[in-house]
């Protein structure tokens, strides 16, 4: 933890920028952590607020952009070459692409807020061809209120971040086990359902 606050103390608003497109991608970078510590900084005036929300936006959006990207490149490169070996079939993505196309979208706009999808959902996003513009208008947006949120937490709170922040943590990782227990259950019930018809 104590990397992010000397990084973000030594390089400003490149070490913002560059940790963000780092988490993003999948690397075990504290992302909120680092935007509710760049809020408080703003707050004790040591950045700029306009500079930090664009280099924090741009590198959000920049490391799912990297994460729809894989997705599309090496993602699709493993379906068509191992995908018969796990049950990982053209149809099969043809599912997950429409599921994306009718409602799958929204789980780019909420996925930064549950801890390790973010990323994965970028990445199922490209591997089942998910068109950009879709892609972009609810990844880019997501990425702006999610940005805004913890800024925003660091901001209003200023020396009580750190509480502020803990509190935050324990609420999603709540929400974060009860959506994605949900998910699994609804999955789940619908595939035994199917199987019995």
């Amino acid at each position: 933890m104590d990397f992010i606050f000397q990084w973000v103390a030594h390089y400003g608003y490149a070490a913002i920028f560059m940790l963000l497109v780092l988490g993003i991608v999948g690397l075990p970078v504290p992302d909120e952590t680092l935007l509710v510590f760049s809020g408080y900084l703003v707050w004790r005036g040591n950045l700029k607020a306009i500079p930090v929300l664009i280099v924090a936006f741009l590198g959000s959006a920049c490391g799912i952009t990297l994460s729809y990207v894989i997705g599309r490149t090496l993602g699709l490169g493993f379906v068509h070459k191992w995908g018969k070996y796990v049950h990982l079939t053209e149809a099969r993505l043809d599912v997950v692409h429409s599921w994306f196309n009718r409602v799958g979208h929204w789980a780019l706009f909420i996925g930064y807020y549950i801890a390790g999808v973010r990323h994965f959902t970028a990445i199922v996003a490209g591997t089942s061809s998910l068109e950009y513009r879709a892609f972009a208008a609810y990844a880019y947006s997501g990425a702006f209120v999610w940005v805004c949120t913890f800024l925003g937490l660091g901001f209003y709170f200023g020396e009580r971040w750190q509480q502020i922040l803990e509190l935050v943590h324990k609420n999603l990782q709540v929400v974060s086990i009860a959506v994605v227990g949900a998910a699994v259950l609804f999955f789940a019930v619908r595939w035994m359902l199917r199987k019995k018809s």
